[in-house]
């Protein structure tokens, strides 16, 4: 029983606090990765200057705040034109899924983590960040309710309150 109401209670727990199990960046990587571009330019090597791109782009994504998020997603999308590697595709579709998440773009997150399980249907990351997203949107939409009814119930109790005053 003790192990039920654990359960319960972590579940609860999880529902207000979000809990997803997506990592998130600090500063200092992200400082690093831009370093570490600056100093792929120097570079001639073309696969290393991506290498160093994707590593910033993971970064900024999973930032904590939202103008690296933004920053991030911009750089996904103008990398994203031209690209034939399959794998490479992959892996900034999922990106992009994580910096729309990130952002509270749930839609557009869910249409671009749906492409990647096209892509690779067993793919852990895409298949966990799916469910945090279908739980974020049950989650506002519990919220969403939640709020209606109560302004339902504010607004038929301040009717009942003026008609009982009016007698």
């Amino acid at each position: 029983m003790e192990a039920k109401m654990g359960k319960f209670f972590e579940s609860v727990s999880t529902f207000f606090t979000g809990g997803d199990h997506i990592p998130w960046c600090d500063a200092d990587i992200v400082a690093g990765c831009e370093r570490e571009v600056a100093d792929s330019e120097k570079s001639d090597s073309d696969a290393v200057k991506s290498e160093s791109l994707m590593r910033l782009s993971w970064a900024l994504v999973h930032s904590k705040r939202e103008e690296n998020v933004q920053r991030g997603i911009a750089m996904l999308e103008a990398s994203q034109v031209g690209t034939t590697n399959p794998l490479m595709e992959r892996e900034r579709m999922y990106l992009l899924a994580v910096g729309h998440y990130r952002s509270g773009d749930y839609s557009r997150s869910r249409q671009l983590v749906e492409r990647c399980l096209e892509i690779a249907p067993d793919w852990r990351q895409a298949l966990s960040l799916k469910k945090a997203i279908e739980d974020r949107i049950t989650k506002d939409g519990v919220i969403g309710i939640g709020i209606a009814a109560t302004a339902v119930g504010l607004v038929a109790g301040g009717i009942a309150a003026a008609l009982s005053r009016k007698k």
